[in-house]
């Protein structure tokens, strides 16, 4: 049974924003612990509100950039919701290849069709680890 749009959305937009949360590089997480432990208040305290520190942060991000994957697109998100809230023992060929295809573009993968099941397995077990590591 298909939940609401509006409910879908919204479920959606909480994924992304936990996606979002996540460090993209190591100026991020740079930036999360100098938060945490105050040390950004006094650097802004002492250099001035504009201290460098957002240009660092983006210089650093692209130097040392996490291999994170893309953020699922929310009809992406609608469809692996529903193919994880239906289990099923066998995995259509219509369905590998839209499997296929969130998880070529998610991921940066040029994968193709296969009868291979532990491969497949693979794919639903890495689309279901990114699914879940956002969820609330």
């Amino acid at each position: 049974m298909k939940e609401p749009k509006d409910k879908r959305t919204k479920a959606y937009k909480n994924w992304k924003a936990n996606y979002n949360k996540e460090s993209k590089g190591l100026g991020d997480t740079i930036a999360k612990i100098t938060k945490a432990t105050g040390i950004d208040k006094a650097v802004k305290f002492l250099a001035g509100e504009d201290c460098g520190c957002d240009a660092r942060q983006i210089a650093m991000n692209k130097m040392f950039r996490y291999k994170k994957p893309k953020c699922f697109l929310e009809n992406e998100y609608n469809y692996l919701t529903e193919w994880f809230n239906n289990p099923r023992s066998r995995v259509k060929p219509n369905e590998q290849k839209e499997l296929l295809k969130i998880y070529n573009r998610v991921f940066s993968d040029k994968k193709q069709l296969t009868s291979c099941g532990s491969c497949i397995r693979n794919i639903i077990n890495n689309l279901n680890a990114l699914y879940k590591t956002y969820g609330n």
